[in-house]
């Protein structure tokens, strides 16, 4: 594969995960490779605000980001304050019409306000009300990858998604998708032009698929 020299990718983790859901998926090695992680929010602060703070870290012009899930949503935030060659997405959604009708129903009835701030080691609990019972396994399975545990961060993050409000979004978006994605179902996604799905995929793909991701993202990175 002809590999573009200087690349530099940036790599957003998911709500409450670690970068180690990317440990092992292999980039090319002439790549920069660059892991962000969760800062903690201020008090009512905006995703906006959020994001250009998270802007501040990206110190090479014109990079790739990646964001899985709720780093998807941030990643297309960060990409408002700064110019990006490309944005992926990875289990994720591109507008709030994507969101499930889980997190519609959750913005709708303010159920998620309702969290105990002692959730901290009841994360399962918490992700089940929103995320619906899909969610469980998941969670039970990867907790080693959810380091991220601050009540107030997570509070506020499930906050940021449920009531995100972005309708429109660039049409050059890359967008890659488990095929049994439950969080995100599959249904409820518009298929843009650089739409990939995952065969077989779920909402952990990125892990449950490192195969594929490092086949395959490459290439998409290196696509013209």
């Amino acid at each position: 594969m002809d590999n573009k020299v200087g690349t530099s990718v940036y790599l957003m983790p998911g709500m409450a995960a670690s970068s180690k859901i990317f440990e092992l998926i292999k980039f090319p090695t002439k790549y920069k490779i660059t892991y962000l992680k969760w800062i903690q929010p201020e008090i009512g602060e905006s995703i906006k605000s959020y994001s250009k703070r998270m802007s501040t870290f990206i110190d090479d012009d014109n990079p790739v980001l990646v964001g899985v899930s709720f780093g998807g949503i941030l990643i297309q935030e960060i990409s408002k304050h700064i110019k990006a060659k490309k944005v992926i997405i990875i289990s994720s959604v591109k507008s709030k019409v994507e969101l499930s009708l889980s997190m519609k129903f959750a913005k709708k009835t303010g159920v998620h306000h309702l969290l105990p701030l002692n959730w901290i080691d009841d994360l399962e609990k918490i992700l089940l009300l929103v995320f619906g019972p899909s969610i469980k396994a998941k969670v039970d399975a990867y907790k080693k990858y959810l380091s991220e545990r601050d009540p107030d961060y997570l509070k506020w993050s499930i906050d940021q998604i449920v009531n995100w409000q972005q309708k429109k979004y660039d049409k050059n978006i890359i967008h890659i998708h488990g095929e049994k994605d439950k969080v995100f179902p599959l249904r409820y996604l518009e298929k843009n032009e650089n739409f990939f799905t995952v065969k077989g995929g779920t909402h952990a793909t990125i892990l449950r698929d490192s195969k594929w991701f490092s086949k395959n993202l490459p290439l998409i990175i290196n696509k013209d």
